[in-house]
């Protein structure tokens, strides 16, 4: 199988991975993850494309362009399954669809929130973070700076899909199959025909994705589990081929996911252990302070920092699901400790 390893978008090309599956790396203009690879998988009826990338005109030329060294008329385009709605994947599915005239394909989870995002106001949107953060602990400074302009929410998908649904790729068997954790309603895509599994974020080959909770403080949703559940699912698939969304293509998906397992069940004991030196509770935002992240919380920039205080949240309501701490409520901000054995 085709491989690549981690290098800059601009060493980045389309590539034909063999068996009517092919790649186009899309860039994400100002971000560190450099480019989306948008999957084309070939039909009798024209190819379905596996997210989109991100919606900025470089972006677009270098998916219409991408897609054309391969052969590949943009307007041919039967479709776009989404494996998320985060904009790195969803953003240009709108415009593909406008050219092409074809169909956007999301879980069924996801698009519940698209329509639910396309119903904010820019105003409300703002309003739900700010709140968000100074329940978690934030301060007003960094409250003002982390609610910036985000990006508008992606075109509301014309099809929903649920777990176990094949894809409509005529000649082909491409299975979605829910992964919630990173998004609610992600999906990884099993292309049984052909042994490959798309994973979108939910498996990457070198760094782990981005389990968030929000709001930070709900106590009705469990995403890591449901996060850690869904790796081990993938395992049992078997050791497919890993087509991921960011990075590089590689074997055997289900031993990294086994690997990603390891990695956030040590998290989940350090950050228990951390709770239990600790003699008065903590809110997420000095738990968040006090976690290891790729560079020091001081260095993080506002919305970095929310990011973080996100996937804190998660793990604490995943030590929280387990019965190894509890909540207690605060009139500023809901606050975390350790449950004595």
């Amino acid at each position: 199988m085709t491989s690549s390893r981690r290098r800059p978008y601009t060493e980045q090309r389309p590539q034909d991975l063999g068996g009517g599956v092919w790649s186009v790396p899309v860039p994400i203009p100002g971000n560190p993850l450099g480019y989306t690879l948008v999957y084309a998988v070939e039909s009798p009826r024209g190819p379905v494309l596996v997210d989109a990338g991100w919606n900025h005109p470089d972006a677009w030329e270098a998916l219409r362009g991408g897609l054309g060294s391969l052969g590949i008329d943009v307007a041919g385009v039967r479709g776009v399954v989404v494996t998320h709605f985060h904009p790195d994947h969803a953003g240009l599915a709108g415009q593909v669809r406008e050219v092409s005239g074809g169909w956007i394909a999301m879980h069924e989870a996801d698009a519940a929130l698209v329509r639910l995002m396309r119903g904010f106001s820019d105003g409300e949107q703002r309003g739900f973070q700010a709140d968000m953060l100074r329940r978690a602990g934030a301060g007003p400074g960094e409250v003002n700076v982390a609610t910036a302009d985000r990006p508008r929410p992606p075109a509301q998908p014309d099809r929903e899909l649920a777990d176990g649904d094949l894809v409509d790729l005529p000649g082909r068997k491409l299975r979605a199959v829910h992964t919630p954790g990173h998004t609610p309603g992600h999906i990884c895509l099993h292309l049984e025909d052909a042994d490959r599994l798309f994973t979108g974020d939910h498996i990457l080959p070198d760094i782990t994705p981005h389990v968030g909770i929000y709001p930070f403080d709900r106590d009705d949703v469990d995403p890591l589990g449901d996060f850690l559940s869904s790796l081990d699912r993938v395992g049992e698939l078997g050791p497919l081929d890993a087509l991921p969304a960011h990075e590089w293509i590689f074997p055997d998906a289900g031993a990294r996911a086994a690997a990603i397992r390891r990695h956030h069940e040590d998290k989940l004991d350090r950050l228990a252990a951390l709770l239990s030196e600790r003699a008065q509770p903590l809110t997420i935002w000095e738990v968040a302070a006090m976690m290891t992240w790729n560079r020091p919380w001081a260095d993080l920039a506002p919305a970095l920092r929310g990011m973080a205080a996100g996937e804190a949240a998660a793990h604490l309501r995943a030590l929280e699901a387990q019965g190894r701490i509890r909540r207690v409520s605060g009139l500023d901000a809901v606050r975390f400790e350790a449950i004595e054995s």
